[in-house]
């Protein structure tokens, strides 16, 4: 029954969202709280809210404060030669603008923690998705799956924990794994490409000029319809037509009142490209980037807890960087937004983990599918784990899958001569998914500074990254490694 109730309440909770009846939070909350009164324990919610939330604490201190640091340095302009390096490549490109969203989200991957990459990446990114009218669910699509596969680095958490589960040295598991890993993320290069290929069909390509001359033409003329034909290349490499609208009224084909009230207010100037920002700090530019540098690096060397060193770090950042106490009151206001839609996200998920977890519907679920695996496919363990990863790190969190169902799965496989190593390797293909499930924080991050529905995140994105995900583990077959 515990089973059942369990796969019922995670797809309940994912066909609420996707169809857009509850918000995320609510849904969090609410359809956890009625599942335990189904089990019989609505006594013992505050119990399991309470477990879950102290839990689940220091990932939204973590949160909170990297949101902060991160935001501060991007308000500096510590990030803005990365920016103007990725822009100048993208040219207003759609094409060029989701594969230089799957690299650089790759490239801030290597600091292991994935919201801080969601917060580069799309700091970066999103002004030029919204003023070239871009699909916002194409850039946290891209985003996420490149995390997923980066995800895997020893010090990212899923290897890590895989290695403590199965009392293995992380880097037997991960170096192996390299070329298979390569692969997955050369398939979302080319993935990025395609998407890309498939935005310039639909806008083509423009100028950044051209767009900002476009606004600049619906400003001055704000109660007019404005309609502008640019001419740029079309997809096939020969000109074509792009047709900008912006009204007033009525019901054109570009966007209407309320949604330029939203541009502005979202995304006033092309931060990443604007040199005149009050907030900037030139002179102190090599402190900012070694206090990151030393942040990060104290991160990956474990020298103290992270949520420990963001709060250090943002602290330090602000002071030094806006020693007048109205200036750092500012700052604190321009990333409170953020701060409290992601932390409130991230305590909501804690009544939904802690209600799985308390009630025992995670340890069924692992059991039920564990004990599911048909005799015949114990020397085929390996292939068992790397498929079974894609719906158990989706539906579980990390520590709930490493730690519960890794060690029984190899355990069948050592039972039929399966090495440990290899169920461990192929225990990280599920990353890229993993990285969309609703019980990872980070994905909060993305979603929310992307100002991206989460129901329209998962539904593109999921088979994207299921994709990922098997792609690396027929790499990982053929190399030999699982």
């Amino acid at each position: 029954m515990l089973t059942i109730l369990g796969f019922a309440m995670i797809a309940t909770f994912l066909v609420l969202i996707m169809m857009k009846k509850m918000s995320p939070i609510a849904a969090l909350v609410l359809i956890p709280a009625l599942f335990c009164v189904f089990v019989g324990k609505g006594a013992k919610l505050g119990d399991y809210v309470i477990e879950g939330v102290g839990n689940l604490a220091p990932t939204a201190a973590m949160l909170m404060f990297a949101i902060v640091y991160f935001g501060l340095m991007i308000d500096v302009g510590l990030f803005d030669p990365i920016v103007r390096g990725i822009l100048k490549f993208c040219k207003a490109d759609p094409l060029r603008i989701v594969v230089g969203t799957a690299v650089l989200a790759a490239i801030v991957s290597l600091d292991g923690d994935g919201s801080t990459t969601f917060m580069i990446t799309v700091s970066a990114m999103y002004p030029l998705y919204k003023r070239l009218k871009m699909s916002l669910v194409v850039m946290t699509g891209v985003a996420a799956t490149a995390n997923g596969v980066m995800n895997t680095l020893p010090w990212g958490g899923p290897t890590a924990r895989a290695a403590t589960a199965l009392k293995l040295d992380a880097g037997d598991i991960f170096v192996p794994m390299i070329p298979a890993l390569a692969v997955g993320l050369l398939f979302v290069l080319v993935l990025a490409y395609f998407l890309g290929l498939r935005e310039r069909k639909r806008l083509g390509v423009l100028s950044l000029g051209e767009v900002l001359e476009q606004e600049k033409i619906v400003e001055d003329e704000p109660h007019q319809e404005t309609e502008t034909v640019l001419v740029g290349a079309g997809a096939s490499g020969g000109s074509g037509k792009v047709r900008l609208t912006k009204t007033t009224g009525g019901s054109g084909a570009g966007t209407d009142a309320n949604d330029a009230g939203d541009d502005d207010q979202d995304d006033a100037r092309l931060q990443g490209l604007d040199p005149d920002r009050p907030t900037l700090r030139p002179k102190l530019y090599w402190f900012n980037a070694l206090l990151t540098v030393a942040l990060l690096t104290a991160m990956i060397m474990e020298w103290l807890p992270i949520p420990v060193l963001f709060l250090l770090g943002a602290a330090l950042a602000l002071t030094v960087n806006f020693p007048h106490i109205p200036d750092q009151k500012a700052r604190l206001a321009a990333h409170a937004d953020n701060v409290l839609n992601v932390s409130g996200m991230v305590f909501a998920a804690a009544v939904f983990t802690g209600v799985l977890q308390g009630t025992g519907m995670v340890d069924a679920m692992a059991k039920w599918i564990v004990d599911g695996i048909p005799a015949g496919m114990g020397p085929h363990m390996a292939l068992v784990t790397g498929f079974l990863s894609l719906p158990l790190t989706y539906f579980m969190s990390n520590d709930g899958f490493y730690f519960g169902v890794l060690p029984v799965l190899a355990e069948a496989g050592a039972a039929h001569g399966v090495s440990p190593l290899e169920i461990a390797r192929a225990s990280l293909v599920g990353q890229p998914l993993h990285m969309s499930s609703p019980l990872v924080p980070a994905v909060y991050v993305l979603v929310g500074m992307a100002k991206v529905e989460f129901g329209d995140h998962t539904r593109f994105v999921v088979k994207w990254a299921a994709i990922t995900s098997l792609v690396i583990l027929g790499a990982g077959v053929l190399f030999g490694i699982i």
